[in-house]
């Protein structure tokens, strides 16, 4: 069965890792791939990916762009990548979602076609601004920037939650983080071969 989905995704990767040291963690390797390779995977049915943060290489293309100011915060890199979308639906992600697939992508794409947009929630009920779709006209509206919280300016708009499977959206904030997931994806790669 082919999905045909008319969306673009941007991806924040500019954020400054503080809890890893502050290296870059997307750029960290996760059973010997670059953590944003997987949120690439993840995007993979999007017409174009804008990659918000430094370039570097990357398994598929993409189009860079920076925030500004560079770590300003997720809502001003969502609005530095916000003008070159196109499609009228948008997703936007974490760079540090390595267990994000393209199966939940698709589910937040097909969850948004009513309202505003759609926001995965964790086990507990809680929003993940960064897993979600969204219509690019919505979110443009809404007033992204600097110094402006995501979880309030999205939260004004008309969103329904979407339970995310096995957590989806966990991110890698921590060393105990990478050193958990890369164990995941290094079992589930062998489950797979």
């Amino acid at each position: 069965m082919t999905h045909h989905l008319s969306y673009e995704a941007i991806v924040l990767a500019g954020g400054a890792s503080r809890r890893m040291g502050g290296s870059d963690k997307t750029a960290m390797s996760l059973a010997d791939r670059p953590m944003l390779d997987y949120v690439l995977d993840a995007v993979a049915e999007a017409g174009t990916v804008f990659v918000v943060g430094a370039e570097r290489p990357t398994a598929r293309p993409v189009e860079w762009c920076r925030e500004d100011p560079p770590g300003g915060g997720p809502a001003a890199a969502i609005a530095a990548a916000l003008p070159a979308v196109r499609a009228d639906e948008v997703v936007v992600v974490a760079g540090d979602q390595p267990l994000l697939s393209i199966d939940t992508v698709r589910l937040l794409v097909s969850s948004c076609r009513t309202g505003d947009g759609a926001v995965g929630v964790d086990a507990d009920g809680r929003p993940q601004w960064l897993a979600g779709a969204w219509r690019t006209a919505s979110i443009r509206r809404c007033g992204l920037g600097a110094d402006v919280s995501l979880r309030e300016t999205l939260g004004r708009l008309d969103w329904i939650g979407v339970p995310l499977p096995g957590g989806a959206a966990t991110d890698c904030d921590t060393p105990d983080d990478v050193l958990r997931i890369e164990k995941m994806l290094r079992i589930e790669r062998m489950l797979r071969s």
